[in-house]
C-alpha cells in the first residue's frame, strides 16, 4: 500500500510538472471567428476594458474590437502597423512600418512620431513592442523587406532589440538573426523577446534603469507575436499558439485554422478571452486563466 501512495504522488509530480493538470484553456472551450476577409492581421492588443485594437498591415488599417462585439476601423491610414501595444496612459504604441517609426497614437487619432531613427540611420522596420510598467517602450526592429518601400536595402546591418526612454534610444541587444514578438512580465522584471529567425525565445532580467542583463534561452521556438498570462505562462505564435509555463516547458498548443498565427493578446472584459490574429481571419478562444497586466 505505501509503495502504492508512493508511486501515485510520483506520477501526479510528473503530471503537474509537465502542465496536463495546469489547464489554460476552458473547459469545453472552442475557437469563435470574429471576422475574416482582411489581407494580414497583426498586432493585437487589448486595453484596460478589455477592447482590442488589432492591425491590417497590408490594408494599412487598425481595426478596434469592443467588448460589446462591435468591429469597427479605427484608424486609416495607419502608417502601415504592425505590433501594437496599448500604453498605461492609455495611448497606443505602434510599430508604423511604412517609414519605419515607433508611434504613439492617442484615442482623437493625433499620432506623435517618437523615433524615427538610431544615431543617424532609419530602422529596418519596428515590429513589436511592450511598453513596461515605468513606461519604458522596448521594441524590435527586424528588416522585412515591404512592397511598398522604396529601398531595397537597410541602412543598418544589425536586426536588434531596442529601448526608448525619456525620448531617448538605446540599442540593447543585436544577437539576434531576426527579432520579432516581444512581452514582459506584470512587474517589469522580466523581458522575453523572440528570434524568429533562429526559432529561439530568450528571457532577460530588467534592471531598474531599463537595460537588460542575463539573456538566457527561454525556449527553441521563435515566434511572431507574444503574450504572457496571470501564472508567468508565456504564449508563442506561429503555426497556432503554443504555451509555455514560466519554466520553459510546453503545457498546451491552440490550434488554429489558417495559414499563419501571427499574435495573441487577452481581451475582453475579465481579460480571460485569448484575441488571435491568425492572416486573413481573427478569432477568440475562452480561457480558464486570464492575461498579466
Amino acid at each position: 500500500m505505501m509503495k502504492y501512495k508512493i508511486c501515485l504522488a510520483f506520477s501526479l509530480s510528473i503530471i503537474l510538472a509537465h502542465g496536463v493538470m495546469a489547464q489554460v484553456v476552458a473547459p469545453g472551450a472552442a475557437l469563435k471567428m470574429v471576422a475574416n476577409g482582411f489581407r494580414f492581421t497583426e498586432g493585437p492588443a487589448a486595453d484596460r476594458y478589455g477592447n482590442v485594437f488589432f492591425t491590417d498591415q497590408p490594408n494599412n488599417r487598425i481595426w478596434q474590437y469592443g467588448t460589446n462585439g462591435n468591429l469597427s476601423i479605427f484608424m486609416e491610414p495607419a502608417g502601415r502597423a504592425n505590433g501594437l501595444y496599448v500604453d498605461h496612459q492609455g495611448y497606443l504604441i505602434a510599430c508604423a512600418d511604412e517609414q519605419y517609426e515607433l508611434w504613439r497614437i492617442g484615442m482623437d487619432k493625433k499620432v506623435e512620431k517618437l523615433a524615427i531613427h538610431y544615431q543617424d540611420s532609419l530602422f529596418n522596420g519596428p515590429n513589436d513592442t511592450w511598453v513596461s510598467p515605468t513606461g519604458v517602450i522596448y521594441f524590435t526592429d527586424p528588416y522585412y523587406q515591404r512592397d511598398y518601400w522604396s529601398r531595397t536595402a537597410p541602412e543598418l546591418v544589425a536586426e536588434a532589440l531596442y529601448m526608448y526612454k525619456n525620448g531617448q534610444v538605446t540599442r540593447l541587444d543585436d544577437q539576434f538573426k531576426r527579432p520579432n514578438g516581444i512581452i514582459g512580465s506584470p512587474d517589469g522584471k522580466l523581458l522575453y523577446v523572440a528570434d524568429i529567425g533562429d526559432n529561439k525565445t530568450y528571457r532577460y532580467t530588467v534592471r531598474k534603469d531599463g537595460t537588460i542583463a542575463g539573456r538566457q534561452l527561454f525556449a527553441n521556438q521563435g515566434s511572431d507575436g507574444m503574450t504572457i498570462d496571470e501564472k508567468g505562462n508565456i504564449y508563442l505564435t506561429g503555426k497556432g499558439v503554443s504555451v509555455y509555463n514560466a519554466e520553459g516547458e510546453k503545457i498546451e498548443h491552440i490550434d488554429v485554422p489558417a495559414n499563419w498565427t501571427a499574435n495573441v493578446c487577452f481581451s475582453g472584459t475579465n481579460h480571460d478571452v485569448l484575441f488571435i490574429t491568425a492572416s486573413d481571419k481573427v478569432f477568440t478562444l475562452q480561457m480558464a486563466v486570464k492575461g498579466a497586466r
